[in-house]
């Protein structure tokens, strides 16, 4: 399983040095960067799912154990790939909303300036709206949180 991650390093490498000799060309060298750009995504796709389908690592085997033992164990392999699933939710989760979150600032906070430079009376109406786009960032945090907790 290993291999397969380290296999991709020199991929990724390769891609972002060609990139960087291919935005030297213009208006077609952009239109190739983005195709380069599809085939990382489809490659990073390829390399997720084999990283889901593999399960979870196992760092050896007992010597010696009862039927019970093996219940034991399979039961925790199966939790774990649940915990996962709700872990990587959680991940999802608070990385997508803060994006959003800060994409909304971004346009929130410069149109408040903007507002603010020609009428400095509209400074608490402006910090509402920007609060308001922050709430997105929270709102993922607190599902992040709540999906820990089930995890």
């Amino acid at each position: 399983m290993t291999a397969v991650w380290v296999a991709g390093l020199p991929l990724v490498a390769g891609a972002v040095l060609l990139a960087r000799v291919v935005t030297r060309r213009g208006r077609s060298g952009m239109y190739l960067l983005a195709g380069i750009g599809a085939l990382l995504m489809v490659g990073a796709v390829a390399l997720l799912i084999a990283a889901l389908a593999a399960g979870p690592a196992a760092a050896g085997t007992a010597a010696a154990g009862t039927a019970a033992a093996g219940v034991k164990i399979a039961a925790g392999a199966a939790a774990t790939s649940g915990n996962s699933a709700a872990l990587l939710g959680a991940a999802i989760a608070v990385a997508g909303s803060t994006v959003g979150a800060g994409i909304a600032v971004a346009y929130a906070g410069a149109a408040a300036l903007a507002v603010m430079s020609e009428r400095p009376e509209l400074f608490g109406r402006a910090m509402v709206i920007v609060g308001l786009a922050e709430g997105i960032a929270i709102y993922g945090l607190i599902v992040g949180i709540i999906l820990i907790g089930k995890a």
